[in-house]
């Protein structure tokens, strides 16, 4: 289930949206593709940025593939192992939305190339995989707090209706998967719609666990993956893998993953046994939980965040778990505290410079430090920032997260006197938007928020 996160306040505006709604990586019909806005004119990255991908030791592979595939986000243990055996076949229902069909082709065009999954999409109203779409009201009637959610056993939306609350609809009791629905939104901009067709179709096919500590994968509840990456394709390579079937326990997929993963994943290293666990404490995820719970960024909020960030700290943690404890208190305390609002951001920064994967998280903290310094009257910075990190938001394929990185560019730009440049910033922010946000209104607020940050920072002069 993808979660959908309130918005965090930043200074004056609230910039940045849900994890859910700015997240990307790389699909195969891109985002990109379908806008090519230009670089901005003048463009120039600059140094330090996060780590480059590196291939994983198959110790921490086989850990993490037991986690994500013998666990509920609940925490409650799967008995056995369950996918589909055979091909699986997926059909989009409801009222379609335009772009749907073309981003489905995409995903299950990678799925095939990448994962080796023999899956493609079907006419016919009922599928392996029924994918139905919804209005968001409908839906969050009955899963309030779910952007796109997964379920199985059943095929569309009125069969989850009679069936819900019972057995039928019970991952713990499945032996095989047959039969999985997927419920997403209608009513939102095609960026969501990628997304949750990602997320969702992935679950219904694979892991149903998240783990926070993931820097480099959908199977994270942060959600700035919001599209698969190459170590997810990894994990539903291995669950479709000949070596594996529904019905093996734990012990047993355990035995099978060395031999396995020399296999398919070379590169990591031989594995006798997985890597150490690393558990992460129910209480971190309440904490998590309290401070995205929606609604202004209060101190009840802020203190949770504080919460986690001891927790991760106490723990010692320096991994995905830390640095979003860190960003989540930086976002909750722009407005009421810019100064730990900047601290908090560049430990989550300097977290995420060192994990592997983690560029989309490193653009974020990046959009927010701009934003900080566009309200405090510092326009150079906020142009040095935001141009740090609009080449890691348009690589992730994140059309709403580079219109805004280029909403700044042009408030800062202006603030500096280079009118002609900002407006041209403007117009490439205009390009990424429609995929982004989904309609003119919603991009008008966004630079209106933007803007007020400026507005803002001109009134303290």
């Amino acid at each position: 289930m993808l979660p959908h996160r309130p918005a965090l306040i930043l200074a004056a505006a609230m910039l940045a949206g849900c994890a859910a709604d700015l997240s990307g990586g790389p699909t195969a019909r891109a985002s990109s593709e379908l806008l090519a806005p230009p670089a901005p004119a003048g463009f120039d990255p600059g140094p330090g940025g996060p780590a480059p991908r590196r291939a994983a030791s198959n110790a921490e592979v086989a850990r993490d593939f037991l986690e994500l595939s013998f666990r509920l986000e609940s925490g409650r243990a799967l008995p056995v192992f369950t996918r589909f055996e055979g091909p699986v076949s997926v059909a989009l229902t409801g009222a379609v939305p335009p772009g749907a069909g073309e981003e489905l082709a995409g995903l299950l065009a990678r799925l095939r190339g990448e994962a080796g999954i023999d899956i493609w999409q079907e006419q016919r109203a009922q599928a392996a995989i029924t994918v139905e779409f919804l209005p968001r009201h409908t839906m969050q009637a009955l899963v309030p707090n779910a952007a796109c959610f997964v379920v199985p056993g059943v095929s569309g939306w009125q069969a989850y209706r009679a069936a819900r609350g019972g057995g039928t609809t019970d991952w713990t009791r499945l032996t095989q998967r047959s039969r999985v629905s997927v419920f997403l939104p209608n009513d939102v901009a095609r960026q969501e719609i990628r997304d949750c067709l990602h997320e969702e179709i992935a679950q219904a096919l694979g892991p149903l666990n998240d783990l926070f500590r993931l820097s480099d994968s959908i199977f994270n509840d942060d959600n700035f993956h919001a599209v698969l990456t190459s170590y997810d394709m990894l994990m539903l390579r291995l669950t479709y893998a000949p070596e594996l079937q529904s019905g093996m326990s734990e012990a047993e997929v355990a035995a099978v993953l060395p031999a396995l993963l020399a296999r398919i994943n070379p590169a990591g290293g031989r594995v006798s046994q997985p890597a150490a666990a690393l558990p992460t404490p129910r209480s971190f995820q309440s904490a998590l939980d309290a401070a995205l719970s929606g609604g202004a960024a209060s101190e009840s909020r802020r203190a949770a965040a504080r919460e986690a960030v001891a927790i991760a700290t106490a723990a010692g943690w320096a991994d995905a778990r830390a640095g979003f404890a860190w960003f989540a208190l930086g976002r909750l305390s722009a407005s009421a505290d810019p100064a730990t609002a900047r601290a908090a951001l560049l430990r989550a920064g300097e977290i995420y410079r060192g994990l592997p994967g983690a560029t989309i998280q490193y653009a974020h903290v990046e959009m927010q430090l701009a934003a900080l310094a566009l309200a405090s009257r510092q326009p150079a910075e906020a142009l040095a920032l935001a141009d740090r990190a609009l080449p890691h938001a348009i690589a992730a394929e994140n059309s709403a997260l580079a219109a805004t990185l280029l909403l700044i560019r042009a408030e800062a730009l202006a603030a500096q006197g280079q009118m002609a440049a900002a407006a041209a910033a403007r117009l490439d922010s205009a390009r990424w938007a429609g995929y982004g946000f989904g309609s003119q209104a919603a991009a008008d607020r966004r630079a209106a928020e933007v803007a007020a940050l400026a507005q803002a920072g001109a009134r303290l002069r």
